[in-house]
């Protein structure tokens, strides 16, 4: 069995079935915040061991431990954990989110995150997902007495669950034409002839389900309408560590098991990324909610990774690892600031919203400039060196087309990232925001060092990057 290969997995689930009790028998008004640290705490001890549990195959070759799991499973964890910090200010300030249940369903969708990106079996890879995905219905419609939540949690649910049947239905078709649910055996299988026709339908109805679960295009209509309904705080997490786990989960099932099938994946990951990329770019343009605005560029964030995917190399591998690393604290210091924008104890959300911060809070509007230059990818800041390997990856892989298509997508869409760094500086000022808390000040601010100074950790997350990919083609 192997157990202590799971061990982070094991102890971060019961850290939450302990942190659900405690909240059970806490005092009512300090239950939030009692399961917040609680749940930070279970954080930080499960990263630590994911630092030091042995690397090795468990659960009779169910699930593996390996440099890739490691790699994505931290910034799982730190995705998760600057999400709680950033729901403790803003969840305490809206009453009805200020619950203790919050911490704990964050803690069950991270275990969900990191058992997918260790699965090395269908059966593994649909636990972990649905476990993952579960929790985030619930947390989309946390705030029960609001249309917008309710409306974005069923949204949720009812296309997360269309998703799901796609991906079955594929895993189904995969386990039909091969013989076994095991990655291993899948891809023997594969290479002992030519493939069935009913082999290669499975594989893309899995593809067309896990895509939809990073909501890149044309598989993108519920992640608008979910970021925008959601509360802030939810769509923070949303737009983070779940698409760092579902983007590697995708790497390692189409790089693993279907890693033989590249000439017959490939041309079909080259077009989703550049719808994701064409969307990205266009449908923010016209958008007056900053939140609407997040889910599109994510969208857009989406395809520059998936480049590096299309590549089918170790180099394509790294490229997206880098580019993951990179996305996850620029969308959690933008989503800092956007959830700092409240006036008299309310939330705004518009674009225009953001008019003379710079003169009102040049802290906060420096910081926001940050995140919005470095999605455009302007050099040296961290954004600029996801897209930079991405690119490499593509042109060393000979997909020119897709190269260009990027480089004129980000261009397009370093529009409206400059566009809110003129709001901030050159609009009129309205009426300052209310003062943020420490906890959220923080967030941003670690965000953003880790923004601006990338280029000096450049070298080591390379390296565990290059390793991650190593452990998962060898």
């Amino acid at each position: 069995m192997n157990w202590i290969v799971a061990l982070p997995e094991i102890v971060l689930a019961l850290s939450g079935m302990a942190v659900l009790i405690a909240g059970v028998f806490a005092p009512r008004p300090g239950a939030f915040q009692l399961t917040s640290m609680l749940a930070l705490g279970a954080l930080l001890v499960t990263a630590g061991l994911v630092v030091i549990a042995p690397a090795g195959v468990g659960y009779g070759g169910l699930y593996v431990a390996d440099a890739f799991s490691r790699f994505v499973q931290l910034l799982i964890l730190a995705g998760a954990a600057l999400a709680i910090i950033l729901s403790l200010d803003f969840n305490r300030q809206e009453a009805e989110l200020a619950r203790f249940e919050f911490p704990v369903l964050i803690l069950f969708a991270a275990v969900g995150m990191m058992i997918m990106v260790g699965a090395t079996n269908f059966m593994t890879l649909y636990l972990g997902l649905e476990l993952q995905s579960l929790a985030l219905y619930v947390v989309a419609a946390f705030a029960r007495d609001s249309l917008r939540s309710s409306e974005a949690g069923l949204k949720y649910f009812v296309l997360g669950s269309l998703a799901s049947g796609l991906l079955l239905y594929g895993i189904s078709l995969t386990y039909g034409f091969s013989g076994s649910m095991s990655f291993a055996q899948v891809a023997r299988a594969l290479l002992s002839g030519t493939p069935s026709v009913g082999l290669v339908i499975g594989m893309v109805f899995v593809i067309s389900g896990l895509v939809f679960k990073v909501a890149a295009a044309p598989f993108h209509m519920w992640s608008p309408d979910v970021y925008e309904g959601a509360p802030t705080s939810v769509t923070a997490l949303l737009g983070s560590a779940p698409k760092v786990a579902a983007l590697a989960l995708l790497l390692r099932v189409m790089m693993g098991p279907y890693g033989h099938l590249l000439s017959q994946w490939q041309l079909l990951i080259e077009i989703i990324s550049i719808a994701s990329l064409v969307v990205g770019a266009l449908a923010p343009i016209l958008q007056t909610s900053i939140k609407r605005l997040m889910a599109y560029s994510s969208i857009g964030h989406v395809g520059y990774a998936l480049m590096g995917l299309a590549a089918g190399t170790q180099s394509g591998t790294t490229a997206t690892l880098i580019y993951l690393a990179t996305y996850l604290f620029m969308t959690l210091g933008s989503f800092g600031v956007i959830i700092a924008m409240r006036r008299q104890g309310r939330s705004v959300e518009t674009i225009s919203d953001l008019a003379g911060l710079g003169r009102n809070d040049a802290g906060l509007a420096l910081a926001m400039t940050i995140f919005m230059l470095s999605m455009a990818g302007v050099p040296p800041l961290s954004g600029f060196f996801g897209k930079l390997y991405v690119f490499l990856a593509a042109v060393q892989s000979g997909l020119w087309t897709l190269a260009v298509i990027g480089v004129i997508a980000s261009v397009v869409g370093a529009y409206y990232y400059l566009r809110i760094v003129k709001i901030m500086y050159f609009d009129a000022p309205v009426r300052a925001f209310d003062r943020r808390s420490p906890s959220l000040s923080f967030v941003v601010a670690a965000s953003g060092i880790v923004t601006v100074f990338f280029i000096i950790v450049a070298g080591p997350v390379t390296a565990a990057a290059q390793a991650a990919a190593l452990a998962l083609l060898g």
